[in-house]
């Protein structure tokens, strides 16, 4: 099985992923780590990504979903998939996989962002995800719409809880 974590930017993705790999005993990449290098340009200079900025991204994470079920194994991958579009070129051709969609409000994503340091996503580029963010509607059925809790070992537990995820190590 493969889990997308998605969510904009500051909805946890690359943290609770990070927990759920401890407590699955799964790999797990940051989809950030698979843009092209002309993405993260943009975002860095605070410029948003369009449509077709993405499509190379999109596809390169489904190069490593695909990679993971090939050889068998598991795994996890953070990616934002703010769009149904996004979404269904992840999930259709692939029944393997399942999304926990992390839902977050805009302030608190905002409060996230501005006390994160060092990441090429400008803080000013929040408004325009939560501007193309189509949230997942119930007939969606490989997305499950996870609220994010108080903190993310809960929002871990919650992911662990809807997909019925096969735990190895609970949480210390």
């Amino acid at each position: 099985m493969i889990v997308v974590l998605a969510g904009v930017s500051g909805s946890g993705k690359t943290t609770v992923g990070a927990l759920l790999a401890e407590r699955l005993g799964w790999p797990c990449t940051d989809g950030d780590l698979l843009h092209p290098e002309v993405n993260i340009e943009k975002m860095e200079r605070g410029v948003p990504l369009t449509d077709e900025d993405r499509l190379p991204w999109l596809r390169a994470i489904c190069g490593w979903m695909d990679d993971r079920l090939a050889s068998g194994e598991p795994g996890l991958v953070a990616c934002s998939a703010l769009k149904r579009s996004y979404r269904d070129l992840l999930l259709t051709p692939r029944p393997a996989a399942r999304m926990a969609f992390l839902d977050i409000g805009q302030d608190i994503a905002a409060g996230r962002l501005a006390a994160r340091h060092g990441h090429f996503f400008r803080p000013s580029l929040l408004g325009s995800q939560f501007a193309d963010l189509e949230l997942p509607g119930p007939d969606e059925a490989a997305v499950t719409l996870i609220p994010v809790a108080d903190g993310p070992d809960q929002t871990a537990a919650e992911v662990i809880r809807r997909l019925g995820l096969p735990v190895r190590n609970s949480p210390a």
